[in-house]
């Protein structure tokens, strides 16, 4: 449940500050009704596996329908999960929602540069990094700085440009 997941430190320390911890289960039904399909701001996606175990939540946030950009988050919460192409995967599948159904052009996000493994899959989806805020996170007693990165429209049809019997951008190999 997203109540495990929050508040397991191993699982949050690369997330954002804007969870306050411990996270009750009224405030995980809070959240889920602010995050819902009828918001025009937010759009959450689960995280499944081939057998429909839920293992994550990926969303976007901040939508902004007049700039067109919206701000990607992610989270696999079931650490038996972590590097096995969940995370790859479902950003490819929101990627393609976003700048093919959505009609968005820009994507961002905002990372901790104490993250490398998250910075290897957003580069290897098509982001790029745009800029660094200095000494923006504390973690261990100690500052990081928080990389913003982007991809827009125009990048992700180059990366996955759909040609006959080409690789299907959503689509990449398991050890992503």
């Amino acid at each position: 449940s997203v109540i495990k997941w929050v508040n397991d430190e191993a699982v949050t320390q690369y997330l954002s500050d804007v969870l306050i911890y411990p996270v009750s289960r009224a405030d995980e039904v809070k959240w889920l009704e602010s995050v819902s399909m009828t918001n025009h701001r937010e759009k959450v996606f689960a995280i499944e596996t081939l057998n429909r175990e839920l293992i994550g939540s990926i969303g976007l946030h901040n939508l902004n329908w007049v700039e067109r950009k919206a701000e990607l988050g992610i989270m696999i919460g079931e650490k038996d999960f972590w590097g096995r192409g969940y995370g790859s995967e479902a950003v490819r599948q929101v990627l393609r929602i976003t700048f093919e159904k959505m009609n968005l052009n820009r994507v961002y996000l905002r990372v901790f540069e104490n993250n490398p493994r998250a910075i290897r899959v957003y580069e290897k989806c098509g982001f790029q990094i745009e800029g660094s805020l200095r000494q923006d996170h504390y973690y261990g007693r100690r500052y990081y700085n928080t990389l913003i990165m982007a991809i827009l429209k125009e990048e992700y049809f180059e990366k996955f440009k759909k040609q006959p019997g080409a690789e299907n951008p959503a689509q990449g190999s398991e050890n992503d």
